[in-house]
């Protein structure tokens, strides 16, 4: 049996899944679009600023408080597959699903939330 200790840091240690997101409003169909290299804390990340009412993002922050969390999912669009190849680099692969979505969802005016195509977070 592995202590407690032990469970957290082979949790702390496992590759965390990079790749592209989204925040929908379902009532209105608008997205906000972004992509991490740690897709479980930056939805995380997202889903506790909108909750205390601290998401940079003023458009978004302002229809979580008109229709309420209930009318918003929190989605992974798509994960990097990352390969045993020398010359992988899992920040290029992660540029070039940013394109790809960027190009299928276009989030910006009225369909979303973006302001710019820069939806890289930490």
């Amino acid at each position: 049996m592995k202590s407690r200790k032990e469970l957290n840091r082979e949790y702390l240690e496992r590759p965390k899944p990079a790749g592209v997101f989204q925040v929908k409003n379902i009532a209105n169909g608008k997205v906000l679009l972004g992509s991490s290299l740690n897709l479980d804390g930056a939805l995380n990340g997202h889903r506790f600023m909108l909750k205390t009412g601290s998401h940079r993002n003023k458009a978004l922050r302002e229809d979580w408080n008109e229709f309420g969390a209930d009318k918003f999912v929190f989605e992974i669009l798509e994960v990097v597959q990352v390969r045993e190849d020398p010359n992988f680099n899992l920040s290029d692969e992660l540029t070039l699903l940013e394109m790809i979505w960027l190009e299928k969802l276009q989030p910006f005016g009225e369909k979303g939330y973006n302001l710019n195509d820069k939806i890289r977070q930490a």
